[in-house]
């Protein structure tokens, strides 16, 4: 059955996530090989992150992460009962980094491999303190090498890749860098909204692709069977759903148990 949602669905930001951001990446890189064929290549590279702060991910993305756990209650002796500290009212256990497996799409010639157009989905790691200044430098690194960047954010929590005083609010962003150019096209997308197709672009003078983000995500959610894996009738995952969008999610998922 699919997503009741027309978009991105929101109940996918959660654990569904890294499973989500796994498979979108292969469904672009099999949607772009054929018409990418015989000069291009699409592949799929993996990088790793380090999550330092995955505290804030408990219970998103990291529902086993032991946060604390009670201290036990110690009875003194009664001979040395004057000199025994008071007993702690609970023990934190320290939450170590998570290494995070971030897959990336790349688009290569296929003499010589010079990689032309790199499409990122941002994972949350991407999206907040230590990470986001992280990613920031590897964007800088791309764009010096004048490679095309196209990146898809479906996630509603973070914090943006790009900090303009224009850039309206949205619930996802997708942004695309050209090569050489100062300018980025922005495609902001709200909860209710289709996702779109956007353009891949290549080397000069080789038209752009087109890959429809929308299609490829109802595709994924198909075969995967996501929908085994979510209960509609509870919340969606963190942050809250804007008020605007509210009452429009309450009938559609209304809509949908019927």
């Amino acid at each position: 059955m699919p997503s009741p949602f027309p978009g991105m669905d929101p109940f996918l930001e959660g654990e569904l996530w890294p499973d989500v951001h796994h498979s979108l990446a292969t469904k672009l890189r099999n949607m772009l090989a054929p018409s990418l064929h015989p000069k291009y290549v699409a592949r799929l590279e993996l990088y790793t992150v380090l999550d330092e702060h995955p505290e804030e991910e408990v219970g998103i993305m990291y529902p086993d992460v032991e946060v604390l756990r009670p201290h036990p209650k110690v009875e003194a002796s009664p001979s040395v009962a004057a000199q025994t500290a008071t007993p702690a009212t609970l023990s934190l256990r320290e939450i170590a980094p998570v290494a995070v497996r971030i897959p990336l799409v790349e688009i290569r010639t296929v003499e010589g491999m010079q990689l032309v157009t790199a499409i990122e989905i941002l994972s949350p790691v991407n999206k907040r303190k230590g990470g986001w200044e992280n990613y920031q430098k590897k964007r800088r690194e791309l764009k010096n090498a004048h490679i095309h960047l196209l990146e898809i954010d479906l996630l509603r929590r973070g914090q943006r890749v790009i900090q303009h005083p224009n850039l309206p609010e949205s619930d996802y962003l997708i942004c695309l860098s050209r090569a050489g150019s100062l300018q980025t096209d922005i495609w902001a997308i709200d909860l209710p909204g289709p996702l779109p197709s956007v353009p891949v672009p290549l080397q000069a003078p080789d038209p752009d692709l087109a890959i429809g983000l929308g299609a490829a995500l109802q595709e994924i959610y198909d075969e995967a069977f996501y929908g085994a894996s979510i209960d509609y009738s509870k919340a969606p995952p963190p942050p809250d759903i804007r008020e605007a969008f509210a009452g429009w999610m309450q009938e559609l998922l209304a809509a949908y148990k019927r």
